[in-house]
Formats: structure tokens, C-alpha cells, sequence
């Protein structure tokens, strides 16, 4: 057996998870193993084509469909978002960082489309979750691994526009709520509802077919159960292939609302790293592809958001390794982690993929130890 595999059972039989799949593609070289079961019973065994929810691995996705219509020309990668966005026009924000959210002072600037991209709005969450700014917004920026507690867009968007900022747009990078806005972006600029959208321009053009906001009742058979972990540290059902997925929600999230398998971010990740083609088709040109995939913040800006990436920089949708901190960092190595225990890469200097999905929910923001021996694992 292979270091892979070995890495995943041994976590999966201490009991760590329920069951994984995990995949490396080097090129057209592709090691793949499904481990465990698709529930803590062991009702089927894990696939290579087992479903899950994908969770923070859909950022990436969201931020290339914003990136198609800036290339379609409806608005500029500098453009206000307020013409799409109008409850965003008049945005406040707190005085300080520390301030009641009632000292506040005009935003600067308008919020740009750059600013969702590189989630600089100033809206979302930095390593500090004690300011009063944050706590409000816990109100609104629910957990976005149960999409049943959130509003439709519309409504989520009002409750949010009331809001201050944090921050200064383009002045701090938070996490979680500007990949949201992105996707009420691409739902009002493109007149299509985000689920629409994607499946028309991203994942029927890439053969993505398990990828989607719900999974249908002839796929959920192939549906994985989710768990939390509970005080003891059992795993603590969550959510069954019959509950929340099995009808669309009213609040499509662009944050981490999808579900899909291995086999469907491989299509995504390879499409990334052909510089915005795959199957003789382009889906987004080279330069969208380059700037998705490099870090646009500053040391400042990277230190306010410590708590979520460990010595990285933020593309768009994604993470970009800046620094060597551990042997799978990569300089350029674009991607995220799920909080519902996945993670995916891909390695532009090496085409090389890493996808791991898994169905036990983070408990922080923190990489998991099976994260981190996967990701040891896929370097090795």
C-alpha cells in the first residue's frame, strides 16, 4: 500500500473520521483511495465517487464565476459594486477596530468588485472574534455549514448593509462574508440565480456532474452523513443524505454551499492549471487565472487574518503559499480548506492536485492533524 492510503487508514481507524477520499494527480498520473465508510455505521464503504459537502473548497469555484463576468464586460475588476450591490452604497464603519458599532465614520471609498475577490470588503472575520463589530456579525454571517439557519440573499444582504465595516474597504483582509457578496454579484449581474450560473458556465462545460447547491434522490446513495464531534469527542450526527442538501436552499452560498466529489474539483483544479481551458474550450483567460491564483495582501494584512491562514497570502478564493512554513507549502500553492473537513490545492510550478474529502466538521479554523498528514503525505 502506499503512503496515502496508509496515512488515511490509520486516521480513519483511530477513529478519527467515519471514512475519506483522497486523490493526487501529478499531470495525468492520479493516485486515488476511499477509506472507511460513508457513515460512522458503515452502511456502504467509501468511493471514489461518494459525495460530500465541499464547504470553503467552493470559494475557489465562486471566484471564477465573478472573474467570467468581468471578462463578459458587465464591470471591471475596479468597478463599485454598488450599481449590482446598492445596499452597499453607503457603507460606515466602525472608528476603530475596537470600537462600539455605534462610533462609526463614513467608508473611505465604494466597495470595488476587487475588494469581494480578495476579501478586503471589510466585512468578515479576523483573528480577534472579542470586537464588537464581530460579535454583531455573528448575528448575520451564520455558521455556513447549515444554510438552513440563513435568509434569502435579499434579505441576508439588508441585514448585513446595516452593519459597519470593520474595517476601511481594501484596508484588511476578514474572512467568509465577501465570498457570499460574490455570489449575489454573479446572481444580479448575470440575471441567473447562482446555482444557475455555475452549472451553465462552469461545471457543464467541465463534466462536474455530482457538483451542485443539492444533491437529487436517485445521487444520494452516494451522499455521505455529516458530523460534528461532541463533548466526549464521539462523532455527533449532523446532517443525513435525506435533510439539508436534498432540496436547493434559500441562500445559495458562494462562501461554501456546494457539494461534490474528488473526481469534480480534479476537473476544476485542471482547468485552473491549463490557464483557464479544459476540453478545447476556454472558460476564463490566462490573466483571470494568474490573478485568481496570487497573493494580493500585504504582511499587515495577512498578520489581521493569523487565525485562519498560517503564514499565507489570499488570492482570490483561495489561499497562496508565500512562505516555506511546512514541507507541502509551495511558493504559489493556490487553495482552501472546508470546515467541513475538506481541503484542495493545486501546485501551479508542479501540476500537481491535492484534494482530501472527508465528512467530520473542523472544530476551528485550525488544519486537522489528518490534514496535515495528507498534505505531508501528497508532498512526499
Amino acid at each position: 500500500m502506499s503512503e496515502l492510503y496508509d496515512t488515511l487508514r490509520r486516521h480513519v481507524d483511530d477513529g478519527a473520521v467515519p471514512g475519506a477520499v483522497a486523490m493526487v494527480a501529478r499531470g495525468d498520473d492520479v493516485e486515488v483511495v476511499a477509506v472507511g465508510g460513508v457513515d460512522v455505521e458503515g452502511t456502504a464503504p467509501m468511493a471514489q465517487d461518494s459525495i460530500f459537502r465541499i464547504a470553503s473548497i467552493t470559494k475557489p469555484i465562486t471566484a471564477a464565476a465573478v472573474l467570467m463576468l468581468v471578462e463578459d464586460g458587465l464591470f471591471g475588476i475596479d468597478d463599485p459594486v454598488e450599481e449590482w450591490l446598492p445596499e452597499l452604497s453607503k457603507p460606515v464603519v466602525v472608528r476603530t477596530p475596537d470600537a462600539p458599532v455605534d462610533d462609526v465614520v463614513p467608508a473611505a471609498r465604494p466597495i470595488t468588485v476587487e475588494d469581494l475577490l480578495s476579501s478586503r470588503t471589510g466585512w468578515g472575520f479576523p483573528s480577534d472574534f472579542s470586537l464588537p463589530a464581530v460579535h454583531a456579525l455573528f448575528d448575520v454571517q451564520r455558521d455556513g455549514r447549515d444554510l438552513s439557519a440563513y435568509p434569502d440573499p435579499d434579505t441576508w444582504l439588508a441585514e448585513l448593509a446595516r452593519l459597519p465595516l470593520l474595517y476601511q474597504p481594501g484596508e484588511a483582509w476578514l474572512y467568509g462574508t465577501s465570498s457570499d457578496l460574490q455570489g449575489i454579484l454573479v446572481a444580479r449581474a448575470s440575471g441567473r440565480s447562482l446555482p444557475e450560473f455555475l452549472a451553465e458556465r462552469i461545471f457543464e462545460p467541465l463534466g462536474m456532474e455530482d457538483t451542485a447547491f443539492e444533491v437529487p434522490a436517485a445521487k444520494r446513495g452516494r451522499f455521505t452523513s455529516y458530523y460534528g464531534v461532541d463533548a466526549t469527542g464521539v462523532p455527533e450526527l449532523l446532517d443525513a443524505p435525506d435533510g439539508g442538501w436534498s432540496t436547493m436552499p434559500t441562500f445559495p452560498s458562494g462562501q461554501g454551499g456546494l457539494v461534490g466529489t474528488a473526481d469534480d474539483w480534479l476537473a476544476f483544479a485542471r482547468m485552473l492549471l491549463a490557464g483557464g481551458t479544459a476540453n478545447g474550450r476556454r472558460l476564463l483567460s490566462a490573466t483571470s487565472v494568474s490573478r485568481m491564483t496570487t497573493n494580493h495582501l500585504t504582511a499587515r494584512q495577512r498578520e489581521i487574518g493569523a487565525l485562519f491562514m498560517e503564514d499565507q497570502g489570499w488570492g482570490y478564493g483561495g489561499s497562496v503559499d508565500v512562505a516555506p512554513v511546512a514541507p507541502w507549502n509551495v511558493a504559489g500553492r493556490y487553495g482552501w480548506v472546508g470546515g467541513t473537513g475538506t481541503t484542495a490545492h493545486i501546485v501551479p510550478t508542479t501540476r500537481t492536485v491535492t484534494i482530501l474529502l472527508t465528512q467530520l466538521g473542523m472544530r476551528s479554523p485550525t488544519p486537522t492533524d489528518l490534514m496535515r498528514d495528507f498534505w505531508r503525505a501528497a508532498a512526499g
